[in-house]
């Protein structure tokens, strides 16, 4: 599945795999809400309420799609946070992962804090 996510400077494309947690994102979109942002990381609300799945992670690649259950939002990492050890992408919790973002994730450089965040299904 592949999902389109736009914001007033830019917009990005991210392959998605089939989850239990992405098949109930599938279910309600579009959807559209308010970026946050956390050091280099981009996250949202959703109306999605999940559980963590067995291979949530803490520590991800830049790029990655990740469900934050603890907080019902995507988290788009696209660089160190402020719990990052390094250069690494520490999320506040482990998180479900979706996928990753197609070509380069530095593009949600352009998102700021409260800007109008949409995503929605993307034709191939």
């Amino acid at each position: 599945m592949k999902i389109r996510i736009s914001w007033p400077a830019g917009h990005t494309t991210a392959t998605i795999e089939e989850t239990p947690t992405s098949k109930a994102l599938a279910g309600v979109l579009p959807i559209t809400s308010t970026a946050r942002t956390w050091g280099e990381e981009v996250y949202f609300d959703t109306p999605v309420s999940t559980s963590p799945e067995p291979d949530a992670r803490q520590v991800v690649e830049p790029g990655t799609v990740a469900f934050w259950t603890e907080g019902d939002a995507l988290a788009l990492p696209y660089g160190p946070t402020p719990i990052s050890r390094g250069d690494e992408c520490r999320l506040a919790s482990p998180c479900n992962v979706l996928g990753s973002l197609d070509g380069d994730p530095r593009v949600l450089a352009t998102v700021r804090d409260g800007d109008p965040i949409r995503v929605e299904l993307a034709g191939d």
